[in-house]
């Protein structure tokens, strides 16, 4: 299968072909079509169906520098709201490089589509990314599965990405927390993992992931390790305290992954019998102003 091919069919599945740039400015009202328009940045809303957790600093402002040399060279896209306003569906790294910019428009093509149409265009656009860690893509393919009923088959048809694939991302989620925690980290990659998940037992993988962290392992070295396990497993009654220690209520979870949907940013709840705290991860002044505004009511 040609790569490039599979890898843009994604997203034409959901969109119509685009049309030639506009040359006429843009009149008052905006009409959902294909043509580009320069649309001021500050009508547009960040996309609450974003399923990418983080952004680079560095990568974003390297693309800051680049819009401020030459522009921004492919439109975003987003669709059109209440009281004048746009929702951003993909090009989220385009519009904040827009802003740190001083760009005071982005170009920009206005769709007609529904919720559902601008949440699988969006989580399969960020699947076409390459700055997604495994476990965001994971979760991205989970809420395919999830939300919109596709098998697994579908879900590679729609993405360009093998099924085998597919299937062995949305394995990680079984693993347990904590070894998901390492993963989106960065501290695990997706061929540790993969060696992880031959262990038959979810303390085994917390205390195997938790050594493959401590000393630096290469993913070869996971591999011995998990075989030397499975040759001479240790007793499991302290392991089992430790993952207890480690594992998330799965209400709290859930709550989690709400305010992260809602919020934007990297969400984490440390709960302990009814008391805890939680943890707001911003990555840019957008990010703190939208958390104060979410919880100031406005």
């Amino acid at each position: 299968m040609d790569k490039h091919k599979a890898l843009g069919r994604g997203l034409d599945t959901l969109l119509p072909s685009r049309q030639p740039l506009a040359t006429a400015p843009l009149p008052p009202v905006v009409h959902a079509g294909e043509a580009i328009h320069q649309l001021a940045v500050e009508l547009i809303d960040r996309n609450p169906y974003q399923t990418r957790s983080h952004v680079d600093e560095t990568a974003l402002q390297e693309l800051a520098d680049s819009i401020k040399a030459t522009g921004v060279l492919q439109p975003i896209t987003v669709r059109a709201v209440a009281d004048g306003r746009f929702q951003l569906i993909a090009g989220e790294r385009r519009w904040l490089a827009s802003q740190i910019a001083g760009k005071p428009t982005v170009p920009s093509i206005v769709r007609p589509v529904s919720n559902e149409q601008a949440m699988e265009m969006t989580i399969i656009e960020n699947l076409q990314r390459e700055d997604l860690n495994a476990i965001e893509q994971a979760r991205a393919f989970d809420r395919l599965g999830r939300e919109f009923g596709l098998t697994q088959d579908q879900i590679s048809q729609r993405t360009g990405k093998e099924r085998s694939t597919v299937a062995n991302f949305m394995r990680l989620l079984r693993l347990p927390e904590a070894v998901q925690a390492w993963i989106a980290g960065g501290h695990l990659s997706f061929g540790h993992a993969k060696a992880i998940m031959g262990l038959d037992s979810p303390e085994a993988m917390v205390k195997i992931a938790s050594r493959a962290v401590e000393r630096s392992f290469s993913v070869r070295q996971t591999e011995d390790a998990v075989a030397d396990w499975m040759h001479h497993p240790e007793p499991n009654a302290k392991l089992k305290e430790e993952l207890r220690a480690l594992q998330i209520d799965p209400n709290v979870k859930e709550a989690q992954r709400q305010l992260e949907r809602g919020l934007g940013v990297r969400v984490t709840i440390k709960d302990r019998n009814g008391r805890g705290k939680i943890l707001l991860e911003y990555n840019s002044l957008e990010d703190f102003d939208r958390i104060i505004e979410f919880f100031s009511g406005k």
